[in-house]
């Protein structure tokens, strides 16, 4: 019977160790979308699409790093970022995208609000709830 609880642990903590890296790699990229956004004075949708963009380019560096170092040859490493992080990725940000949306003015905020950096927490914690399951349920692959 300890074997099998090891093993349900086991996956939980891989799920757990996933879920926050690629909770790393959407946070990263919200902010730097923001800082972006806000430097050059673009709307919301723009702020938005950069943000998704950067959160996944980094959510798959983060993954990358350990398959390169792993020895695994590059192209085939970009292959597994893309098959194993995409749906983790992907729900982090609808998640955290669907939240900011929902509360009034966060989208608006700007970097110096409190309002933004509160709700931006409270999103990316809710994302990481939510995606928990789906990278335990994919708990072979390397983020989701």
């Amino acid at each position: 019977m300890g074997n099998g609880l090891a093993s349900v642990d086991s996956l939980w903590q891989s799920a757990i160790q996933a879920t926050l890296r690629c909770l790393t790699g959407c946070a990263i990229g919200e902010v730097l979308g923001m800082v972006l956004a806000t430097a050059f004075g673009w709307g919301n949708a723009a702020a938005i699409a950069v943000s998704v963009v950067l959160a996944f380019s980094f959510g798959y560096a983060l993954t990358l790093r350990p398959v390169i170092a792993a020895g695994v040859p590059v192209p085939h490493a970009f292959r597994i970022a893309i098959a194993s992080d995409t749906v983790s990725i992907a729900t982090m940000e609808i998640v955290d995208n669907a939240f900011i949306l929902t509360v009034p003015g966060a989208i608006a905020a700007g970097l110096a609000d409190g309002l933004f950096w509160w709700s931006l927490a409270l999103s990316l914690v809710m994302a990481f709830v939510l995606t928990l399951p789906v990278n335990q349920d994919n708990s072979h692959s390397t983020c989701g």
